[in-house]
């Protein structure tokens, strides 16, 4: 039920973050310098933390859509699910924390004001 929960929930950040990408570009219409100004925003500090959380719900979303397709496909899929879905966590995790590191070191003086 938690494998299921998570992938709805991902899935609807995934389709509210398209909308925020759509609208993002569609601003170009506006000018060059308008643009320039709203991608400023991608800059500060809280953008950074939602880009992350953007980060965590691609991955989760794509390695447990592979995890149900094992499941439906493979014979014994669904025997290990259980085991799959620890998997799909365990991997999700290792692979955050790079892009972690990578996304939130660059607004770490926001963060403090340095």
């Amino acid at each position: 039920m938690w494998s299921w929960l998570l992938h709805r929930i991902t899935g609807l950040g995934l389709l509210v973050f398209l909308f925020i990408h759509i609208v993002d570009i569609s601003i170009l219409g506006f000018g060059p310098k308008v643009y320039n100004d709203s991608v400023l925003l991608f800059d500060q500090a809280i953008v950074r933390l939602l880009s992350l959380s953007l980060v965590a719900a691609v991955l989760y979303h794509a390695l447990n859509g592979l995890r149900i397709m094992a499941i439906n496909f493979w014979r014994k899929g669904v025997r290990y699910q259980k085991v799959l879905f620890v998997v799909v966590l365990a991997v999700s995790i290792i692979a955050f924390i790079p892009a972690a590191y990578i996304i939130i070191v660059p607004a770490i003086p926001w963060f403090f004001h340095l």
